[in-house]
C-alpha cells in the first residue's frame, strides 16, 4: 500500500471545488493558489479517507452543509491573508 495514493484529506476536494466556484483559480497566480490551498486546509479539521464515495454516502445533508460552510469561511480568511501578503 502506498499512503500517498490511497489516503487523502476529504477537505482537499471541497477546497478545490470552492476555489473554482468562486473563480479564484482564474484570478490568482499559481503561487497564490498554492498558498491559498495550504492556508485554507490548515484552518480545517483533517478528515482522511480512502474513497470519496464512502464519505458521500455516509454524510447527512446537515454534515455536508456544515463542511461546506467551514470551507467557505476558511477560504475567505485565507484569501484575505494571501491578498494582504501580496500587497506588502
Amino acid at each position: 500500500m502506498r499512503l500517498d495514493n490511497d489516503i487523502h484529506n476529504f477537505y482537499e476536494q471541497l477546497v478545490l471545488n470552492a476555489i473554482r466556484e468562486q473563480g479564484l483559480d482564474s484570478r490568482l497566480t499559481l503561487d497564490q493558489l498554492a498558498d491559498l490551498c495550504c492556508i485554507t486546509l490548515n484552518h480545517l479539521p483533517a478528515h482522511y479517507i480512502r474513497h470519496d464515495v464512502d464519505m458521500i454516502y455516509f454524510l447527512t445533508d446537515e454534515q455536508r452543509k456544515e463542511m461546506t460552510t467551514k470551507v467557505k469561511d476558511a477560504l475567505a480568511l485565507a484569501h484575505d491573508k494571501v491578498l494582504n501578503s501580496s500587497t506588502t
